[in-house]
């Protein structure tokens, strides 16, 4: 069984989704590969949910919480899974590249390269926003691209973390809404 909550957040609705031990997604309403299209019992009072939220609450005061709390469980591809650990890594206020990530999956794997269009599909597919921070990818050029919750949530979850967005821009032709 799926179980769902949902948080509103001050970028919107948010629909958390669970295996019942493990939160298994997040999606700002309206994303780009919405995973709430399956069947899903409505659950907030699971603790997974209450964890979640909680953490929720303290990024979006401003801090900086950890992940030790939350049990994450993310569905996807070895490569898919490989791209969304490092993007775990990714510090609180700071920005990678998806070349930076290819280079680091291609030293991490022994491969003497990786493409960074395979990054940029992984990375659009995670399952568990903004938890999992793939808003903290961005284009070689400067460019705030790829962001499959909207470029201008992009931006305001960068500025909510300190990243000074001024020299960052949003490409006339996007992949993202």
């Amino acid at each position: 069984m799926i179980y769902c909550h949902d948080y509103i957040a001050p970028l919107g609705s948010l629909l958390l989704a669970s295996d019942g031990d493990r939160l298994t997604g997040l999606w700002i309403a309206g994303q780009k590969y919405h995973g709430g299209s399956a069947a899903m019992t409505p659950a907030p009072d699971r603790a997974e949910f209450r964890h979640a939220a909680h953490w929720l609450d303290d990024y979006f005061r401003g801090a900086n919480p950890p992940l030790a709390d939350l049990a994450l469980a993310p569905a996807g591809t070895a490569f898919q899974q490989h791209v969304w650990n490092i993007l775990l890594g990714i510090p609180y206020g700071a920005t990678m590249t998806y070349g930076d990530i290819a280079r680091e999956l291609a030293r991490q794997s022994g491969r003497p390269a990786v493409a960074a269009q395979a990054v940029g599909a992984a990375v659009g597919r995670n399952p568990i926003a903004i938890i999992i921070p793939c808003h903290r990818v961005v284009g070689s050029n400067g460019s705030l691209t790829g962001y499959a919750g909207g470029l201008q949530r992009k931006r305001q979850l960068l500025t909510l973390e300190g990243v000074p967005t001024a020299h960052f821009f949003i490409p006339k032709q996007s992949t993202a809404p």
